[in-house]
């Protein structure tokens, strides 16, 4: 509905001389207005185009007023009416009121009146339009294939339809099992390009020599095997989005030839000497940190910045909130409808055990498991008894034990220096802050025997921060 259908109102009225002073009234403040006599006929007009609000006469030649508004009200729930009614008659409009009606004027009333009721009903109407809208935009509990209706995975929805209707490369980073493919797809589903090819390339699960083949395709003859001419990803996605799934993986050599493809639309497949032309759109994945793999020197810097255009994060399970038993509660209903079996809910001692626990293999891990209960367990809720360890003895005190460990029993990494005394423990003195942020950093790497990522999560930082701090060290020392 448009802002002009807002400002749409139909009067209702079998006394034409009121009718046209009504009609003058709101036609004064800009309302346009369409007159009907009779409750079929008003009917009819609630049929063919839509309005903001509805002025409607309870005494009508044709039908019962009240017949009329519960009629409009069960087929347009959200367009507010206001009835009209002689004076004596309150009883009749307290009806009206009971069946939906937004407001009330007794005959005679004067131009402020109707217009200051019909405001208040179009603003009203245009403030449950905005709060629905919002709603639906901040409470979504799934997103095409995803399930989750935490605050970091409404961020992620709205940054998929952000960037979706553009051309702009996108870059999917996070740890494996968070759904980087689903984000690609979102993205591509929501893009122009929905009817043409999605076509994934994972390029860690692709021989490396190989891979070259499946993503520009060959002729016959180009290598021992190739009996004909082949189209590789590139061309099946002509028009559509090619997915780099594992991007990180790729062998330098052939980054070079991707590098090309994506500045210039071109690639030549292999064995053949003419060049082809294709539109792809380009979205990427890793569960690495690419700035640490350009760092390394395994990634080449002006592919990344290349791909890197548009960068969404997927956060990892133990970061999104309540989504474990809202997934988890959609896997149990689809695998037990696949495998036959009665589960219908997770009782509250399996929530509350799925939820102490990290899932480090992500919604992956989680959907693992809830296969493997349905397919070893029947009955009409999960119990923690059917839970697989370590999920079943997890508990609050486990969770919080893992993401802090105790000092005295974390041994420090054999590889790093331990971390200097601490620099505040002398009030007289000032220690500079990069001192101070280089000793969080390795004191944090200690503890977890060097896992930058489980690091990052007990500094509450990235885990690209970490890395790219110690290469910044590593240059000063060397330096």
């Amino acid at each position: 509905m448009t802002e002009s259908d807002l400002n749409r109102v139909l009067l209702v009225e079998d006394t034409a001389p009121l009718a046209r002073v009504y009609t003058e009234y709101l036609h004064s403040e800009g309302y346009e207005v369409e007159h009907q006599e009779t409750g079929t006929r008003a009917l009819e007009s609630l049929r063919l185009r839509p309005l903001g609000a509805l002025v409607l006469d309870l005494k009508l030649p044709d039908i019962d007023g009240l017949e009329v508004l519960r009629a409009a009200r069960e087929s347009h729930p959200d367009l507010p009416v206001i009835v009209v009614t002689a004076h004596g008659s309150i009883s009749v409009a307290v009806e009206a009121m009971r069946d939906g009606a937004f407001d009330f004027l007794v005959k005679p009333f004067t131009a402020a009146r109707l217009i200051v009721t019909v405001r208040n009903a179009l603003e009203r109407r245009r403030l449950t339009r905005i709060v629905a809208h919002y709603r639906r935009e901040l409470d979504r509990g799934s997103f095409h294939s995803f399930v989750g209706a935490s605050t970091p995975m409404q961020t992620v929805y709205r940054l998929i339809e952000s960037v979706a209707p553009s051309r702009a490369s996108v870059f999917l980073t996070g740890e494996s099992g968070t759904g980087k493919e689903l984000a690609a797809d979102a993205i591509h589903r929501c893009s122009p390009r929905r009817d043409r090819p999605f076509i994934a390339i994972n390029c860690a699960a692709i021989p490396k020599d190989l891979l070259e083949s499946e993503i520009f395709g060959h002729v016959k003859g180009a290598f021992t095997g190739a009996v004909g001419d082949r189209a590789g990803a590139a061309r099946q996605a002509d028009g559509g989005t090619l997915f780099l799934d594992e991007v990180c993986e790729m062998p330098m050599e052939l980054q070079a030839k991707i590098l090309r493809f994506v500045q210039t639309g071109t690639f030549q497949p292999v064995g053949a000497t003419q060049m082809e032309k294709v539109d792809v759109r380009f979205i990427s994945a890793t569960n690495r940190d690419p700035l640490a793999e350009v760092a390394a020197g395994r990634f080449r810097e002006d592919l990344y910045y290349r791909l890197h255009v548009v960068p969404i994060h997927l956060p990892p399970l133990r970061e999104r909130e309540g989504d474990v038993c809202l997934i988890a509660r959609h896997f149990l209903a689809d695998m037990a409808k696949e495998e036959g079996k009665a589960f219908q809910r997770l009782d509250g001692d399996a929530e509350s055990a799925l939820m102490a626990y990290d899932f480090p293999g992500n919604v992956r891990q989680l959907q693992n498991i809830l296969r493997n209960v349905v397919v070893l367990n029947d009955g009409a809720a999960v119990t923690r008894a059917m839970l697989p360890e370590p999920l079943r003895s997890a508990t609050a005190d486990t969770a919080a034990a893992r993401r802090n460990p105790p000092e005295s029993t974390a041994a420090p990494s054999p590889e790093r220096t331990p971390p200097a005394a601490d620099p505040l423990a002398s009030s007289t003195e000032i220690v500079p802050l990069w001192q101070l942020e280089k000793q969080a950093i390795q004191r944090a790497l200690a503890l977890t025997g060097d896992d930058v990522p489980r690091a990052a999560a007990l500094l509450e930082i990235s885990p690209s921060t970490i890395y790219r701090k110690l290469q910044q060290w590593k240059i000063k020392i060397t330096g």
